[in-house]
Parts: C-alpha cells; sequence; structure tokens
C-alpha cells in the first residue's frame, strides 16, 4: 500500500551535524534527455536529519519534473519536504515538481529538501531518476560530527495585482517533530509560549464550515471529514494552528441542525483530534443572532445565518461561558471572542465604535443590545478557564490603531491581538503594517486570524508572511476549503490537501520551511 507521508516540525534538541553528498550524473538514455543530482546530508542528529537535493537538466527543457530514489536502509524515511511534492512507498521516495518550479531550462538546477528519519544507519541513496531518466555514478556516506548545528531558525472592493511565483529557493529551518499532543500555551510579554517558557508562535490555517452548515441543512462541518486522514493531510503542509469558525445559535440549540449537544459534540471531538496531532485549535464565534440595518449591504436576518458586526447580549455571552466550561483547564485550546467587528458603521465614528467594541451596551445604529469584549472575557474567566483569548479590532479587525487603547481587562493577562488582513483593506502594505501591527506586537502577541488575497495568487500572501516572519506575528491563512479559487482565498482542491495552484502551493511551500519555535 502507498502511503503519502506525513508532515510535522518542532524544536530540534541536541543535533549532531552529519555533512554527506552523492552526485549523479549520467549521459541521456534517450535523445535529449540528462541529469545531474547532488544528495547531502546537511545535519544529522539522533533518529532524524535534513537532505537537500540539487537537480541540474542536461537535456531539453523540462515542463515539469519527478525526482526518484531508493533509500537504502528499511528505517529511512521522510518525514517532511519543501519545494515539491514529497511521497513515500516503502523504500522507494518520489518528489514531484509544483508549479512554480517545474519549468527548467537545459542546464537549470532546481533545489529541494526534506526532513527524514533514520534508525541503524543513513546511508545515502545509490541513484537517481529524473523523468524516468538515470543518473549514474558513485556515491559517498556521510561522516557525523560531533560539532553542533542549531536549526536555523470576506470583505468588498477587490483590486487586482499581478501573482509573482515564490522563490524556488527557499531556505527551510524546520525541526524534527518530538510528537505527543499540542502544547500548553499562555501569554508572557509580547510572546505566546509554552508552559517551559519557549516562545511559539501560531502557524496554519482556517477551516471554515462550523459557522454555516449547521444553519444551511449540511451537518457540522459541510460533510467535509474531520477524520485523522483529514489531519494528516493538514500535517502534510506543516500546519501547526487551525482556527474554527462556529455558530453561536448552534452550539445553544437555539437553531440549525445539528445543534445542542449534538454540535457541541462534534466540536469537541474535532478539537480533541487537532490537539492529539499536536496543533491548536482556535475556537471562534463567527456568526451569531442579532439583527442589523445600519448599512443597506448588511445580512439583516436576525438569526445567526450571516455576519454581523457585533456579538448579542442575549445569546453570546452564554455562548463562551459554554465553551469555556467544556475547555477548561486545556491550555492547548484557544478562544477567539468574535470573527470580524465592524461596530463603528453602525455607530457613525471608530471613537464609539472602540467603545462599542471594548463596551458593548445599547451602541447607536444597533437594533440589539451588544456584548462587548469585556463582557465576553469575563464570561470565560468567570468560569474558571485561563486559555488564551484572542481579541479583535475595528474595520474587520483589519484596525488595530487604538486596540492597546481599548482593550478588556484581564486578570490572567492571557490577552492576544487578533488581525485579520486581507489584499483589499486598508491597512494592507508593509508601511501601514510598520506603523500599525509592529509596535502593538512589540507590546502583546499579535495573532493573524485571517489573511489572504483577492486572486489566486501568493504575491499578497508571500509579502504579509516574511513581514510577519519578521516581526514575530502568527498567522492563520483562509481557507482550508475545496470552494474553488477563482476570486481568492481558497488553499486547497480537496481535503486531501491538494494545494490550489499559486495560492496554495505557494502557502504550504512557505509553511514547510517555518518552525512554530523559531
Amino acid at each position: 500500500m502507498k502511503l503519502r507521508v506525513a508532515w510535522a516540525t518542532a524544536a530540534a534538541v541536541g543535533l549532531v551535524a552529519a555533512a554527506g553528498a552523492a552526485v549523479m550524473t549520467g549521459p541521456a538514455s534517450a535523445a535529449g534527455a540528462g541529469c545531474s543530482v547532488k544528495y547531502k546530508v546537511a545535519s544529522q542528529w539522533q533518529g532524524g536529519f535534513q537532505g537537500d537535493v540539487s537537480i541540474t537538466n542536461l537535456g531539453d527543457s523540462w515542463s515539469g519534473w519527478t525526482l526518484e530514489f531508493d533509500f537504502p536502509d528499511a528505517g529511512q524515511g521522510v518525514n517532511n519536504g519543501w519545494s515539491a511534492d514529497w511521497s513515500q512507498s516503502g523504500s522507494h521516495v518520489t518528489a514531484k515538481s509544483l508549479s512554480w518550479n517545474g519549468a527548467v531550462a537545459s542546464n537549470g538546477s532546481v533545489s529541494v529538501g526534506f526532513i527524514g528519519k533514520w534508525s541503524g544507519g543513513n546511508p545515502v541513496p545509490a541513484a537517481f531518476k529524473i523523468n524516468g531518466v538515470a543518473c549514474g555514478g558513485a556515491t559517498t556516506s556521510p561522516s557525523p560530527s560531533p560539532s553542533p548545528s542549531p536549526s536555523p531558525s470576506p470583505s468588498p472592493s477587490p483590486s487586482p495585482s499581478p501573482s509573482p511565483s515564490p522563490s524556488p529557493s527557499p531556505s527551510p529551518s524546520p525541526s524534527p517533530d518530538p510528537g505527543g499532543p499540542a502544547p500548553q500555551l499562555h501569554v508572557s510579554g509580547n510572546k505566546i509560549v509554552t508552559a517551559d517558557g519557549k516562545p511559539y508562535r501560531l502557524l496554519g490555517v482556517d477551516r471554515s464550515s462550523g459557522e454555516y452548515a449547521c444553519v444551511q441543512g449540511k451537518g457540522t462541518w459541510d460533510h467535509g471529514p474531520v477524520d485523522q486522514a483529514s489531519v494528516d493531510a493538514m500535517k502534510k503542509w506543516n500546519i501547526h494552528a487551525v482556527r474554527v469558525p462556529l455558530n453561536e445559535e448552534c452550539w445553544l440549540g437555539t437553531n440549525g441542525s445539528p445543534s445542542g449537544a449534538a454540535y457541541q459534540q462534534d466540536v469537541k471531538d474535532y478539537v480533541r483530534l487537532l490537539v492529539a496531532n499536536g496543533i491548536t485549535p482556535i475556537l471562534d464565534l463567527h456568526w451569531n443572532w442579532g439583527q442589523f440595518t445600519g448599512v443597506s449591504w448588511a445580512c439583516t436576518d436576525t438569526a445567526a445565518t450571516c455576519q454581523k458586526p457585533m456579538p448579542d447580549a442575549k445569546y453570546a455571552p452564554d455562548f463562551w461561558t459554554g465553551v469555556a466550561k467544556a475547555f477548561k483547564g486545556d491550555n492547548a485550546v484557544i478562544f477567539d471572542l468574535f470573527n470580524e467587528p465592524w461596530p463603528e458603521y453602525g455607530t457613525g465614528d471608530t471613537t464609539s465604535g472602540w467603545k462599542c467594541l471594548r463596551d458593548g451596551g445599547n451602541c447607536p445604529g444597533f437594533s440589539y443590545e451588544v456584548a462587548g469584549m469585556q463582557r465576553l472575557v469575563d464570561a470565560v474567566r468567570a468560569t474558571g478557564a485561563t486559555n488564551i483569548v484572542m481579541v479583535g479590532g475595528l474595520a474587520w479587525s483589519n484596525d488595530l490603531s487604538q486596540w492597546q487603547q481599548y482593550k478588556p481587562v484581564d486578570p490572567t493577562g492571557n490577552l492576544v491581538a487578533s488581525w485579520h488582513s486581507y489584499s483589499f483593506n486598508a491597512c494592507a502594505n508593509e508601511a501601514c503594517w510598520d506603523s500599525q501591527i509592529a509596535p502593538l506586537a512589540a507590546k502583546v502577541p499579535v495573532v493573524t486570524g485571517e489573511f489572504g488575497a483577492d486572486n489566486c495568487g501568493y504575491d499578497y500572501m508571500d509579502r504579509l508572511t516574511k513581514w510577519a516572519d519578521k516581526n514575530g506575528v502568527s498567522y492563520l491563512a483562509w481557507t482550508w476549503s475545496p470552494w474553488g479559487c477563482s476570486t481568492g482565498a481558497v488553499l486547497i482542491k480537496d481535503y486531501a490537501g491538494t494545494p490550489e495552484p499559486g495560492i496554495g502551493e505557494g502557502y504550504r511551500a512557505h509553511l514547510l520551511t517555518q518552525n512554530p519555535y523559531a
């Protein structure tokens, strides 16, 4: 049986360097074909190693390529890889080009790599093929060295932009996965940290459907799988956090099907599955009760069938009381109090909008009583839950300019800023991020709960992830849903994790270079 490889990374401890290379160069087995492969064990530690592979085309141009080789030892394998679609069946390893690095001119090269495992020995593969063409030559085995080798470290107004391919030569630095459940987390200064004080970033995706499916007759998860295989598909992308949007009325049993206890159990089961697989779940109140007619384009349905500008006082505090009781004591689970606030569209200006966001009550322009962020924090903490709580800003949580001034009081100190960033938002460039987000990230943890673009390219996401990596900001891309990428913000073609060209392939390639502990 052919098994797809599961991806995962975490902090490496006590690495031991190893270096070795194999160069395979041979004549073409057919006219116009030929190849050279350089295989190097870049670093090695007990039970694991990093393999770097450089491929050179010595024949006619390629429109796509497939690398094949066999590990000599039964204990060798690929855990995760980058810049190619890696798979392994028995000892046989296959790496297929992605859309952005498949074209290789004559005498051109492309580099790929992986984190591997070994037991007993880690000999270099003896032979390689590219597109079925053998690249012959001698190999040399690596000689481990005692020197240490540390791990390198949905809104309106879209604007068209080009979609350049991501760089084909990233510098990945994932560390071997220690296994086990997702870490228990809390806030320390401007960092999210583990129980032993190690900084930890939330890097992953949003898994939409829990907010809408139950009120649309589609079950809890829109008939999509929430089983081990679906989580393994996420791990192949090196996903370490999944934001799970929820529906207030379905949780409380006032609307939808399933709802009440059945819906709650589905959520609990999925959360436990994610945690057991080392993935941090982030539970988000996404759709809620309350009629808003402050703008002509707003959804005016009173029931929780669409996105509202603020949570309601009728049900939202009870929702968070229930969620907090269900998961208190497990600080691997994070609470995102409200998806995307935009109260200023009702109150009339940003100052009153910030006050409404924090304090709630009878906010101007609202026909329902609003539950402010302070009330929701209080509801969570009243249960005894100390889980990290995420709080957003204005303008669909894209505006964090006065977050520090209007943040709610949290007696546990486990409060982080929730930021959303799309290419069509007002704060959608490095100048704004440097002036508004970076100063806040120097004081409190910032988690980009959603980000994406209005096209299916990776250009905007590439800029944002590079900026976020530099500034210690976490990020989760919208969305891990196979809806078809025609206007953007869809990462996958299916729940097996087949990436959408451009946006999905680029983001997956980037995630595979990341270590949440770095």
